[in-house]
């Protein structure tokens, strides 16, 4: 619905509406969003219904970042401003920044963790040890990753973020500081050649090491978020279902108590009929006493017309 203004109504902004289903908890995520998506194509916004029916119920551990996101505004200005530094530090490879940095955010990490633990609690949903590993693993992925900084900062997080391998923020944490490379030791010059190769063949392994480690973090970060999406559509499902069951309990009950009110109507039913029965058979017997009576009157006022004409006529011989 549209104001005069142009704008919308008050509770109808998709946006708005976003915002309000990410700070829902995961069980109350997929009541509402129907309920919405429904009003909105009530009101004939039939994209607005789609974009909101396409919103992901998140995790547990999304919804706890959501929740920290949402009830901790300073320290998370603070913890994404922490974030870009961090990037900056790491792309112009600044080792005094990058060890200053990651001493910071391996605490505020672990500070900001136990603060979504303690509001998931209060909340009514405390966090298993696994959630809470999936939460820390979001906020490292916050400092690593723009895109990632950009979706919690929004209070969307729909399952765990998981830090890109490329940035290495576990490697920026524990990076030495730059060291010039010793000089080369002096060999004797019919050396020289073998050294090179030997050089070379090992240079050779360490680029095939790291190629290796770097796939197989890339592997590691497809994996998690191949896990992350299975966790969230078996949470959706288990949502679902516990939606559906829940219907079906009330569709049941609501069953039982018709056919109890139709056990009662068809028992009055039978009241009734036997009553009209009843009713019908007195009604025979008053007409057939109602018609008896009539004869028995007509006969009596018959004879009394006789015998009013015979006393007329005796008294007229006189």
């Amino acid at each position: 619905m549209r104001r005069e203004d142009g704008r919308s109504a008050p509770g109808d902004d998709v946006e708005a509406v976003l915002d309000e289903l990410y700070a829902l908890p995961p069980s109350d995520f997929v009541a509402r969003r129907e309920e919405r998506a429904a009003r909105a194509r009530t009101r004939r916004r039939a994209q607005d219904a789609r974009r909101i029916h396409a919103a992901r119920r998140p995790t547990l551990a999304g919804w706890a970042a959501n929740l920290l996101r949402r009830s901790r505004p300073d320290e998370a200005r603070r913890f994404l401003e922490l974030g870009r530094a961090l990037r900056e530090a790491y792309a112009t490879l600044d080792p005094g920044g990058l060890k200053e940095l990651s001493a910071q955010w391996r605490r505020i990490v672990s500070e900001m963790s136990r603060q979504a633990a303690a509001l998931a609690r209060e909340a009514g949903h405390p966090l298993s040890d696994a959630v809470l590993r999936d939460v820390e693993t979001t906020l490292r992925a916050v400092l690593a990753d723009p895109e990632a900084a950009a979706v919690w900062e929004a209070g969307r997080v729909e399952g765990v973020l998981t830090p890109p391998s490329e940035f290495g923020a576990e490697a920026a944490a524990a990076a030495p500081a730059r060291r010039e490379p010793p000089a080369p030791a002096r060999t004797p010059r019919g050396d020289t050649a073998a050294a090179r190769r030997k050089d070379t063949a090992a240079e050779r392994r360490r680029a095939e090491l790291t190629e290796r480690a770097a796939r197989a973090r890339e592997e590691r970060r497809a994996a998690e978020a191949r896990l992350g999406e299975r966790r969230a559509a078996r949470e959706e499902a288990a949502a679902a279902l516990a939606e559906a069951g829940e219907r079906e309990r009330e569709a049941g009950e609501r069953v039982a108590a018709l056919e109890e009110q139709l056990d009662r109507a068809r028992t009055e039913r039978e009241r009734a009929r036997s009553g009209l029965g009843e009713a019908r058979e007195r009604d025979r017997t008053a007409a057939r006493d109602l018609a008896g009576a009539e004869r028995e009157a007509a006969a009596a006022a018959r004879r009394a017309d006789k015998a009013e004409q015979a006393e007329q006529a005796e008294r007229g011989g006189a």
